[in-house]
């Protein structure tokens, strides 16, 4: 080998020589992709080599062996370069994580070590066993906590979407869920989307603001995430605005919202199903005259990017999977991994810029952003998406006419709500119709022109 690295990165780090640092290193690379450490190199990559021997290198890596939990054992090389000797020591990513070293867990970040909090040891290990924090009992809730009514309401939900589903009492429904546990406990995703009573742990702030100091308005919700998903639509509706969209091309006037409501519900959607119900902050909603702000407790994952997310590259990772699963099939979320794009869209489609995401405070903030001359440009920009949509369905109805609202749905890359609205005016208009019922139907086109 002719030379080292030019820096120090993700998988890779220079150290002077032995220590503590460096068994910290390899367990924060235990934990995250693996990596290498090169003994006998400054911080920038200077070599200036290393004295080894074999009794040496057996002698640090007994050393690493009986300060880590579980032990790992680096695979070990000695590099020349120059006149210069250089250790290497190699880890893979350790499959059952995390690996601790005297107690502590570190993480490989970018180029440093992080020292992992309570929260995040416990949600790696989750992960690691392919499974998450609400799939586990909740310690101080049972089943007399929750509400049978609620747990019919989404039953009810799912059954509209599924005629297949059939269950024979709210219990059977819990037991085979896995939410409803022996000896009459339930999980914690049970409880946070079943409970009859306000709790701490689902608190969402809400405020409506004139300025980034005076509040005019401001709400604690601690519902049942369920019921907190309406709530919350409920209290931004409350204050945002509407315009009244004046146009000789129809009989009736539009009344349109600041914002696509759509894309709001999408972000509330994720911002209550992805939240750590673990962390100490609670979720944030403000409304500004010009913009929202949504802030979310829990960080990425360490494969996703702020940029990631932008690019719409990156496969979703499911925080609440217990949660996540009920909401699909509630209908409720569409498609995961797919949000993000269809919000972006969302808000261009409304004439609107794309919203921005920021990591702070160990949590996410999404912030989307309206037009104060709003009554000016919804018209144009309302009609350009109705218009847009209306082709695609067309087009897509054309090559398939037994398509059903999912399918559009998916290839659209639209809410089904959206797709039931596009189709409803379609319809209004004479230009499609549906024969026979909606299962076993199909779409007539009577006429393509738009």
């Amino acid at each position: 080998m002719g030379a080292l690295p030019k820096k120090e990165c993700q998988i890779m780090e220079f150290k002077a020589s032995f220590g503590e640092e460096v068994v910290e290193t390899l367990v924060a690379f235990s934990n995250a992709k693996g990596g290498t450490v090169y003994l006998g190199a400054t911080d920038k990559g200077k070599v200036q080599g290393v004295t080894v021997a074999k009794e040496s290198i057996q002698k640090w890596v007994n050393e690493i062996k009986t300060k880590t939990n579980p032990q790992i054992i680096p695979d070990t090389e000695v590099l020349t370069i120059g006149d210069k000797t250089v250790l290497a020591l190699s880890v893979p990513e350790y499959p059952i994580k995390p690996v601790s070293t005297r107690g502590k867990y570190f993480k490989r970040v970018v180029n440093s070590n992080h020292l992992l909090s309570t929260n995040e040891v416990a949600n790696m290990h989750l992960q690691t066993m392919n499974t998450s924090w609400d799939f586990y009992q909740c310690p101080n809730a049972t089943f007399d906590d929750i509400s049978l009514e609620k747990v019919r309401k989404a039953m009810n939900l799912i059954k509209k979407r599924n005629e297949n589903f059939q269950f024979e009492s709210e219990i059977e429904f819990l037991k085979k869920n896995k939410l409803l546990l022996p000896n009459n406990h339930i999980t914690n995703g049970c409880f946070l989307m079943f409970s009859k009573e306000e709790n701490i742990l689902t608190t969402t702030l809400m405020g409506h603001f004139a300025s980034e100091i005076i509040i005019k308005d401001d709400v604690v919700n601690s519902n049942d995430i369920l019921t907190q998903i309406d709530d919350v639509m409920d209290f931004i509706r409350k204050h945002i605005s509407k315009a009244l969209i004046i146009t000789d091309k129809q009989v009736e006037n539009i009344q349109q919202w600041q914002y696509p409501l759509d894309g709001l519900r999408e972000l509330v959607l994720n911002m209550v199903i992805h939240r750590d119900y673990t962390a100490t902050h609670n979720s944030i909603v403000k409304i500004f005259p010009d913009h929202i702000q949504f802030f979310n407790p829990g960080i990425l994952p360490d494969t996703i990017t702020i940029e990631h997310l932008y690019a719409n590259q990156y496969v979703s990772t499911l925080r609440n999977r217990q949660i996540a699963k009920l909401a699909k099939e509630m209908g409720l979320v569409e498609h995961f991994g797919t949000g993000i794009k269809r919000v972006q869209e969302m808000f261009v489609d409304y004439g609107l810029k794309k919203p921005v995401f920021e990591l702070m405070s160990g949590g996410l903030s999404v912030k989307v952003f309206c037009e104060m001359g709003m009554e000016k440009s919804s018209e144009k920009s309302s009609e350009k998406s109705s218009e847009k949509s209306s082709e695609k369905i067309l087009d897509a109805i054309k090559v398939n006419p037994q398509i059903t609202i999912e399918e559009l749905s998916v290839k659209l890359q639209k809410t089904t709500r959206a797709i039931e609205k596009n189709l409803k005016a379609l319809k209004s208009k004479g230009l499609i119709e549906r024969i026979g019922p909606d299962k076993g139907g199909y779409w007539k086109i009577i006429s393509k022109k738009t």
